[in-house]
């Protein structure tokens, strides 16, 4: 995982972002991964409002304490709700666009990449939201991952972070999974990201089940705690270092 941070030229869904705010309208954001068909995303869904959130996003803003960071904040909605909260707030994105607009709608946003370790800046709760784990890319990274949630979270501080257990595409009718265990973990994806003629460089992007989750963070001096479920192999959960 590098430190850096995106170029202008590189910057599918920051120029969605931006868009959709001077305009109040975006075209299609289009996400590709070799596992799987393209899919969108819906750019106004980035904009959603607290009352519009996923139940899970709102249990996480309810949670959040004393000062908080906001990681790959995007266009500042969880930021925003959380300052109409009465929240102290930062927020931080590789996106240069995404940061314009956050600072334009108010928020105290700065381009960070959180793997940066000149960035040592101390939170209460780091949050990590709209598939959360996806920040670490892959299972190679999570060692790394952990050391930078030790060097910005104060030692009674705690991560509120969010993801999706993907066993769901592999069940058969039966209860089985087909599941090569020779093959990378279920959960880790590539993807790619295209907005009008900006195309992103690929990345990678994993969805960690809980017990996977708990079980890195133990090996990593750190206790999980399933907070809450959803609808849809989704959960929260809250990091606390052992």
């Amino acid at each position: 995982m590098t430190n850096s941070i995106l170029p202008t030229s590189g910057d599918p869904m920051g120029a969605a972002i931006y868009d959709y705010h001077k305009n109040g309208k975006a075209d299609t954001l289009v996400v590709r991964s070799s596992m799987f068909d393209d899919d969108e995303i819906p750019v106004a869904d980035l904009f959603r409002s607290f009352e519009d959130m996923p139940f899970l996003e709102q249990k996480a803003l309810e949670l959040a304490h004393g000062r908080i960071l906001d990681v790959g904040a995007g266009s500042g909605c969880h930021s925003i709700a959380l300052m109409k909260l009465g929240k102290d707030v930062t927020a931080i994105d590789i996106s240069p666009l995404s940061v314009q607009v956050m600072l334009d709608r108010g928020v105290h946003a700065r381009q960070v990449n959180f793997y940066d370790p000149a960035y040592d800046e101390k939170f209460d709760t780091v949050l990590m939201l709209m598939n959360g784990t996806g920040i670490i890319g892959n299972l190679d990274n999570i060692g790394n991952f952990f050391t930078r949630i030790k060097a910005v979270l104060n030692p009674d501080g705690c991560v509120l972070i969010d993801s999706s257990d993907l066993r769901y595409l592999f069940e058969e009718e039966d209860g089985s999974l087909m599941i090569d265990l020779a093959d990378d973990y279920y959960g880790q994806l590539d993807y790619q990201m295209q907005y009008k003629g900006v195309v992103g460089e690929p990345f990678d992007w994993l969805y960690l089940d809980f017990n996977t989750l708990a079980y890195y963070a133990e090996e990593n001096g750190f206790k999980a705690e399933l907070v809450a479920e959803g609808e849809h192999y989704d959960y929260l959960a809250r990091l606390t270092l052992a």
